[in-house]
């Protein structure tokens, strides 16, 4: 009998009329005018625009990508009154350690597909089985194929407990946590409300108190503040958009896959160590199958609303659990180590890489999975 607390085998299986339906509207599209630039500073060039959706259209096929995913065990449970979707891949070797990964905005699950398999099986990657990893990737709540919340609360700290009750259904009693984005704050939140039973916590996003007054900051650490200030100034509008008016929004991306392509695309231009376009680290069939989970799961306004519920609602909290971060140039939070440790007392990895975005597991594969595995052997 199934009940609440049941898991329930998954399986990806989007009907051929809802593929056909975004081929007709992107071959419907009508296009604003051309910008009055010659770069991506008003947004994503018409050119660009238009070429990849007509990929889209007529070349991407969104069925290997399908077949990709449901090559990992995928599972469905209910926590809280939500259907929680995730990937559950166990690693062959013995003592290998949970480990509970965590997306953000404008990823998903899909951002872990080069990782999944050297984290679980290190032995065929280039490391030992001692580094071994069970993963655990849920899809957050309005994302992807998990439930979309019908009503207020579900901010990062009820994502966080809520993962803490998926690895505990799941059967570990001890386990670390990964995540960027969204993703950090849901696993900083892990970190600071599951201390019994989360053994470390490792990001490649921080945020943390930066009041350091100006005369004071190191030359790295006003590099940084500019940067911040950069990305507040000229960055963040879709972020402001989303935590004040999500409903408003969603309203064109949702009739719009052309409107949802862009949408996204920016934030991979934006936040990617790319030299300038993100097809010099994407390939297009990936930012396509991304922004398609987008698309096919109709999660454009429920994606959004986690910026509504969470910002200016929740407060980083202190955490003392084992802490590793993970620097890559081309994030879009900069932290310093002295920052970093207001909040985070016990950090006992700090890496700081030459290449890599805001995207890393997408990006700097091979860095991440060694940044991964350099943090959690402190833990193990």
């Amino acid at each position: 009998m199934n009940g609440p607390t049941t898991i329930r085998p998954f399986r990806i299986d989007v009907p051929e009329a809802d593929l056909d339906d975004l081929r007709r509207r992107l071959r419907a599209t009508r296009w604003p005018e051309k910008e009055v630039v010659d770069d991506w500073s008003q947004g994503v060039p018409l050119a660009y625009t238009q070429e990849l959706c007509a990929y889209w259209a007529d070349k991407f096929d969104w069925r290997p990508w399908e077949a990709k995913l449901n090559a990992w065990p995928q599972f469905m449970t209910e926590i809280d009154g939500i259907d929680i979707h995730f990937l559950h891949v166990k690693s062959p070797h013995e003592n290998a350690m949970p480990l509970v990964i965590t997306h953000g905005w404008p990823g998903s699950v899909l951002e872990f597909h080069k990782v999944i398999d050297a984290l679980v099986n290190p032995t065929a990657h280039g490391g030992s089985a001692e580094d071994a990893f069970h993963v655990v990737a849920p899809s957050l709540p309005g994302y992807g194929w998990s439930g979309k919340p019908t009503g207020p609360g579900w901010g990062v700290e009820k994502i966080g407990d809520a993962w803490a009750k998926l690895m505990a259904r799941l059967g570990y009693d001890r386990y670390v946590a990964q995540g960027g984005d969204w993703g950090s704050a849901v696993t900083g939140c892990i970190g600071a409300q599951d201390p019994e039973h989360c053994a470390g916590i490792h990001l490649n996003m921080l945020m943390a108190p930066t009041t350091t007054a100006k005369d004071d900051m190191t030359e790295a650490e006003k590099t940084a503040a500019e940067r911040m200030k950069y990305y507040f100034d000229w960055d963040s509008g879709y972020s402001k958009e989303q935590a004040t008016r999500p409903q408003t929004i969603g309203y064109g991306l949702a009739d719009s896959p052309s409107g949802q392509c862009a949408w996204i695309v920016e934030k991979f231009w934006a936040w990617m160590d790319c030299d300038g376009h993100p097809e010099n680290v994407l390939s297009r069939d990936e930012i396509l199958a991304n922004v398609s989970i987008y698309w096919l799961s109709n999660s454009a306004t429920s994606s959004a609303r986690l910026y509504w519920q969470s910002f200016g609602k929740s407060r980083p909290q202190p955490v003392e659990v084992p802490f590793g971060y993970t620097v890559f140039p081309k994030d879009i939070s900069f932290q310093s180590r002295r920052w970093a440790e207001r909040r985070f007392s016990n950090i006992v990895h700090w890496g700081e890489q030459e290449k890599g975005g805001h995207f890393a597991a997408f990006e700097v594969p091979e860095t991440f999975v060694d940044e991964l595995r350099a943090c959690f052997r402190q833990v193990r």
